[in-house]
């Protein structure tokens, strides 16, 4: 039983004994995973496929609760942000892309995308009562900052554990951690700004046909 050194990921290790059982074993001898590596090759090629199924499943899931096939992608439109948060942090740390990086990253499609269902919710909610749409973003920004933020920073202090992780086992803690933590922090600072703007945009392109304006009060005779 081995682990790599500091700063190499479980991937690296194996692709280099990988390739160094192929130039020292003699003929008719091979070699084969077991335990958590064999794990960690059969789930490798299925990081695509489970990432692209979270974000059909987070779709899905908005379109049946907003009626619309238009409004689920301002939201995972969040995604993208916060997954340049965790490659970034990875890069910073000299982590790699590890199967603990590929669960931080399926994660994070819901962590990320709850903020910015925070501020469509109750955009979708103030246009039905008659506002503008700009007027409707910036509202909905402004209302839901607080509740993103506790949210946001009370996860984020959470983490703060893994990513600092010592011990046996930690380089799996600190990776993921690591990822998590990264990815929450650009998508709380970005997608502040980014969801307004895109729920502005979309909406004007698409826009929405529950919307109505709440009619006037009649005047007392």
């Amino acid at each position: 039983m081995g682990r790599p050194r500091r700063a190499r990921s479980s991937g690296e290790a194996m692709a280099a004994m990988e390739a160094l059982a192929k130039k020292v074993l003699p003929n008719g001898m091979t070699y084969e995973w077991t335990g958590l590596s064999l794990e960690e090759v059969e789930s490798g090629g299925k990081a695509a496929a489970l990432f692209g199924l979270g974000l059909t499943f987070v779709y899905l899931t908005l379109a049946a609760q907003y009626e619309s096939f238009v409004l689920p992608f301002i939201v995972l439109l969040a995604v993208p942000v916060a997954l340049l948060g965790a490659i970034g942090g990875q890069a910073l740390r000299g982590l790699q892309n590890d199967v603990y990086c590929q669960i931080g990253l399926v994660m994070l499609i819901g962590l990320s995308s709850k903020n910015a269902i925070l501020i469509v919710e109750f955009a979708e909610q103030l246009r039905e009562r008659g506002m503008s749409i700009v007027d409707a973003a910036i509202e909905a920004a402004r209302i839901r900052l607080r509740p993103i933020l506790m949210t946001s920073l009370a996860f984020i202090l959470g983490v703060v554990p893994l990513v600092i992780a010592t011990g046996a086992g930690a380089a799996g803690r600190v990776s993921v951690g690591t990822t998590v933590f990264g990815g929450m922090i650009a998508a709380t600072t970005l997608n502040l700004i980014f969801i307004p703007v895109l729920y502005v945009l979309v909406r004007s392109l698409v826009p929405s046909r529950r919307t109505h304006t709440v009619p006037a009060a009649e005047p007392a005779d």
